[in-house]
Order: structure tokens, then C-alpha cells, then sequence
């Protein structure tokens, strides 16, 4: 008989996949650490990397100009946002919740990165006080094109 308290086989390696999936350490040392580049008075841009550092990742933030880095990292011009990260080898653009940065970092999808064009209402970042919050899709983006990788409502998958 299994005890409740006690992981099943299956958990355990479903857990060592996803570490395995993030590289060498991931293990050891928790999620990868996501570099930040923002403008120095985009408040929004702290609420998001207040967002990811409860969601468990280091963050390192870097305040510049942004233009330049999305240009050379890739991001197509519709789907820029504030501001712009780099994580696990992928490139993440403007207020993705942190579930899906875990889910890519997990599957590890072919792609330059993930993309939420604009500044929905509701998206982690953009909380605004007795508003609705918006319905939005998270892109997947590289050089074979775009898709959705997650429709959220907020910061809660929809």
C-alpha cells in the first residue's frame, strides 16, 4: 500500500526530467537565473521581475536602452514589449508569466523564445486594481515561424 506522503515513482521521474531538461545543476541549484534588460523607469518591469523572483528564479536586471538587444536577439517589432530577458538559452519578451517560462524551460520547444506583444491588463506586471483582467495568448517565436504556446487570463492559464 503507498503512503500519501510519499512521492510516486512517477512523480519523482517526471521531477528528475524536467531538472535533467534544464541543464547541468538544475538540479542542485533551483531554476536558472534570467537576465533582465529594462528601462531604468518602467515600474512595471520591476512588478514582472518581482513576479518571476516569487515564482522561485534569480533575476539579474540590467537598466539601458532595450531596442538594440531585442534587434539582436531576434524579437520580431510586433511582438516587442517594455522589456526584454534572456533565459536557458531562449529569449523571453515582455510580460510572460512565469508558469510558461517553466513549461518552455521544461520542453525545451524548437524556437528563439516566447512573447507577449504589448502589455495585456492582468499579466504579471500589469495588475491594475478593480480591472479585468485580460485574455492573452504567450507566442512561441523562432525562424519557422510563430505559435501559441499558452492562452492565459491574468497570470492564470485560461
Amino acid at each position: 500500500m503507498r503512503s500519501d506522503a510519499m512521492p510516486s515513482r512517477r512523480a519523482v521521474l517526471v521531477g528528475l526530467a524536467a531538472g535533467l531538461a534544464l541543464g547541468p545543476g538544475a538540479l542542485a541549484e533551483g531554476l536558472p537565473t534570467v537576465s533582465v534588460t529594462k528601462d531604468p523607469s518602467c515600474g512595471c518591469c520591476e512588478r514582472w521581475v518581482t513576479h518571476l523572483r516569487e515564482a522561485g528564479f534569480s533575476v539579474t536586471v540590467t537598466e539601458g536602452p532595450v531596442n538594440p538587444l531585442k534587434i539582436r536577439l531576434g524579437v520580431p517589432r510586433e511582438l516587442a514589449s517594455c522589456h526584454t530577458a534572456q533565459v536557458g538559452g531562449y529569449v523571453i519578451e515582455g510580460h510572460v508569466p512565469a508558469g510558461a517560462i517553466k513549461r518552455l524551460l521544461a520542453e525545451r520547444p524548437e524556437g528563439t523564445g516566447l512573447a507577449v506583444p504589448g502589455m495585456p491588463v492582468g499579466s504579471p506586471g500589469m495588475e491594475v486594481e478593480d480591472t479585468q483582467p485580460d485574455t492573452y495568448d504567450v507566442v512561441l517565436f523562432g525562424k519557422d515561424g510563430r505559435s501559441t504556446f499558452a492562452r492565459y487570463r491574468g497570470g492564470e492559464p485560461a
